[in-house]
């Protein structure tokens, strides 16, 4: 597949996500249709997944209702140390799990600004924020590749699960250095590869979309931070993902691949 037609894919596999078809990152054929994952009706709730990606029982319950899709990795707002007052930018931000975790951080003297491709996502987002009464959240529809946000906008940048998506991960570095201030930081949780895939699953575009077949090297993400920019450079395997991410793909061994990490970086002070 080429850019466009990866992103497409993406798109449409998260757009199904946000009409309900599933509550896993790799499993959007709904309770009834077996994906490359199995059969989604048999795994854990979003609820469960979140608990085990790191988020507490106070996290979900200040996110409400809806925001929480089970999607993810980690839990970057447990590494992003957000002050009240800062900006802070979700790439990828879903139904707005963590702009709505972030918001609580930031106060009403901040902001948060989640971007996503996803029309569906966007709707479902907005939605969730009108419930809150968030009305220092907001969300953007564009590319990561091509954030719709001005230069020197955020003190932090957060991301779960999604940069590994992208077919132009280093593009998104830029941009993510682009709208940071100086001094601003970057909290990713996201997969990482520990070894290629075996090519008969590396060519299996279902498990691109489902956050696996496209993961990068940690070697390359680094390369690829320091040529945007960044310094402080930090990618930590987080190996007892190891379970979760096995039950993304049962029985294709695909935990010995690939691993959740997280991914931290500061823009330099000017």
């Amino acid at each position: 597949m080429n850019a466009d037609q990866i992103r497409e894919s993406v798109r449409i596999r998260y757009g199904a996500l946000a009409e309900g078809a599933g509550a896993s990152c790799c499993a959007p054929g709904g309770a009834a249709k077996p994906s490359c994952c199995g059969d989604a009706s048999s795994g854990p709730d979003a609820e469960e997944l979140a608990r085990r990606m790191g988020y507490g029982a106070a996290d979900l319950s200040a996110a409400g209702q809806g925001a929480n899709l089970g999607l993810g990795c980690g839990n970057p707002q447990a590494i992003a140390e957000m002050r009240p007052g800062e900006v802070v930018v979700d790439l990828g931000s879903g139904a707005g799990f963590d702009c709505f975790l972030a918001a609580r951080q930031v106060g009403e003297a901040g902001r948060v600004i989640g971007v996503d491709m996803t029309h569906g996502m966007l709707a479902k987002a907005r939605d969730n924020a009108g419930k809150l009464g968030l009305a220092h959240v907001e969300f953007r529809l564009g590319e990561i590749e091509h954030l719709p946000i001005a230069d020197n906008t955020a003190d932090v940048i957060i991301s779960n699960c999604v940069i590994n998506l992208s077919p132009d991960k280093p593009a998104v570095l830029r941009e993510a250095f682009r709208i940071l201030k100086a001094g601003g930081r970057l909290a990713v949780s996201d997969v990482v590869m520990l070894k290629p895939l075996p090519p008969e699953l590396a060519a299996r575009p279902e498990l691109y979309a489902g956050c696996i077949g496209a993961a990068a090297a940690m070697d390359s993400l680094s390369s690829w931070l320091a040529e945007a920019g960044f310094t402080d450079i930090r990618i930590v395997p987080r190996p007892q993902s190891r379970d979760l991410i096995r039950e993304w793909a049962p029985d294709l061994g695909i935990e010995d691949s690939v691993t959740a990490a997280t991914i931290q970086a500061r823009k330099r002070n000017a």
